[in-house]
């Protein structure tokens, strides 16, 4: 593997980039304060702005100069701020693998963003970093986000019961993945 940390990628309608100084608020406007976009995921929903700065986006702010670090800001070209983010949250350097977790702000959502982010995620993590596999878990209660894992495809792999928790509490895992074999095989396809 090549690890290059959270370089700045685009398609046609996005930029996926950094964290930057001033995301704080768009972050906490767009989607870190909602319920709905934090129901099924591992953190609560912050209170204000100046939460999410002394905590997570300071985190990210302070990790991202390291080369194996993955997370990137979705920004929505027509409207010029971030709207969501996808990152890599876990990454095995012993079989060249790496979990992906995303979210997206409410009202951006089943507009085909986040399959468009994540394949470029895909694209970059094979084709550049050199990793082998890539897999995604969602809640099954939570089916659309294993619908983005399928157009961008990931083929499930099974549900592990009870082997996570949420702000939900504890749940089930669907399990996605995809192989760069795969990745490589559906690319010459098209």
């Amino acid at each position: 593997m090549k690890h290059l940390g959270t370089v700045t990628l685009e398609t046609e309608r996005l930029i996926l980039r950094k964290t930057l100084e001033g995301d704080a608020k768009p972050m906490f406007e767009n989607w870190a304060k909602d319920e709905r976009v934090t129901k099924y995921l591992t953190w609560p929903p912050y209170e204000s702005v100046e939460q999410l700065e002394s905590t997570y986006h300071k985190y990210l702010t302070d990790s991202q100069h390291s080369l194996d670090f993955y997370d990137w800001k979705i920004v929505l070209k027509e409207i010029n701020e971030p709207v969501g983010s996808i990152g890599v949250v876990s990454l095995r350097e012993d079989t060249q693998a790496a979990s992906i977790g995303y979210c997206l702000g409410y009202n951006w959502w089943h507009k085909g963003i986040m399959t468009e982010a994540f394949k470029e995620v895909i694209r970059f993590l094979f084709e550049e970093v050199g990793l082998n596999r890539i897999d995604a878990v969602h809640d099954p209660r939570n089916p659309h986000s294993g619908d983005v894992m399928k157009k961008c495809g990931l083929s499930y792999e099974g549900t592990a019961r009870q082997a996570g928790k949420n702000m939900q509490g504890i749940c089930d895992e669907a399990r996605y993945a995809i192989l760069r074999e795969d990745y490589l095989k559906n690319k010459a396809e098209v």
